[in-house]
């Protein structure tokens, strides 16, 4: 980082986790859940108004079935004199509706009967979280990876006074294309299985759950890191990630793999007030800049949109500090919050 003073390393973020009890939440569909637990965590420094409210948070958002520790992509950026410098902003990050550790169908165990929610669904847990363990009823920023990027702009659009800015990473204003086709073979994968409808865990879920994951590994990394790779490390490393990912509770990947399947807010992008930054990657291979950041930039007012350059594909988060320059101007807007 630029600051060159403050290192942060994964255990740091890790290791700071809290928990918060809501009594209940009411979803979309009207279903309520009594005594919902959100996992979050803060860091920086929070600054108050003449009224005693926080006014410099800045809220992440993480990618699908992430955690509040993803919020590590933005520690190379927290340094004094850097884009996100945790003396002049107080970060809070959640693990969202849906994903293990918040309220989800692992965490309940009530994996097949726990009710469908939507992106709007994650953004109203979140925001009646952030009301009732911070009394925050506005932020002065939300950033977004994938679908964090969904949940920033779904709440710009639905609470368009909530945010003063949002940043949005490698994702789009809907779900579409070879994207949407994806969802729908990942959803096919696992509904097929006839032991999905029993709600527990078999040895052919493990291994349905391993093929719907292998489905993603293309998604990732560009097809220019992947081409890099000899067959015999390709297949080591497409081993690897199906192994890896049978950690992941089946029922948490079904219902977040369809709650982002049909998310489409394009009709609604003029709705937006908030000042929106664009972060897209040319080698993206889920949301490629042609096809998202450029048009979502184009139909957002007050838009700006930088196009990262890194193989690392859909990963790029990972190597922010790459466009910190970037990142500081459109931040220098928010200095005086």
């Amino acid at each position: 980082m630029s600051g060159g003073i403050y290192i942060y390393d994964d255990e740091y973020f890790e290791s700071k986790n809290e928990y918060h009890v809501m009594d209940s939440f009411e979803f979309e569909n009207g279903e309520v859940l009594n005594e919902v637990k959100v996992e979050y965590m803060t860091f920086g420094t929070p600054i108050y108004d003449e009224d005693g409210q926080i006014k410099n948070a800045i809220i992440y958002c993480h990618g699908s079935l992430g955690n509040y520790a993803s919020m590590k992509k933005v520690a190379p950026l927290v340094g004094e004199g850097d884009a996100f410098d945790e003396r002049k902003y107080f970060f809070i990050s959640l693990t969202a509706l849906g994903s293990p550790n918040s309220c989800s169908p692992s965490t309940t165990d009530l994996k097949n009967k726990f009710p469908k929610y939507t992106i709007l669904d994650v953004v109203n847990f979140q925001k009646q979280f952030l009301k009732e363990k911070f009394n925050l009823d506005h932020v002065l920023g939300m950033i977004g990876n994938s679908m964090g990027g969904f949940v920033a702009l779904t709440s710009a659009i639905n609470y368009p006074e909530y945010s003063d800015f949002i940043i949005t990473g490698v994702s789009s204003y809907k779900v579409a294309g070879h994207d949407f086709i994806l969802s729908k073979f990942v959803d096919e994968i696992i509904t097929s299985d006839p032991d999905y409808a029993k709600g527990e865990l078999t040895y052919s879920l493990i291994r349905t759950l391993r093929l719907a994951n292998l489905a993603e590994f293309n998604f990732g990394l560009s097809k220019e890191a992947l081409r890099e790779m000899s067959n015999d490390e390709l297949a080591y490393e497409f081993e690897n990630f199906g192994n890896e990912m049978i950690e992941v509770d089946i029922y948490d990947l079904k219902y977040c793999n369809e709650s982002c399947m049909y998310y489409d807010v394009e009709s609604d992008l003029d709705k937006i007030k908030s000042k929106v930054l664009i972060i897209s990657c040319k080698q993206d291979p889920h949301f490629p800049t042609d096809l998202d950041g450029i048009p979502m930039a184009e139909m957002i007012d007050d838009s700006q949109l930088i196009v990262m350059d890194s193989k690392l594909g859909h990963l790029c988060f990972n190597e922010l500090e790459t466009i910190s320059d970037e990142l500081r101007e459109f931040m220098e807007e928010f200095d005086d919050c």
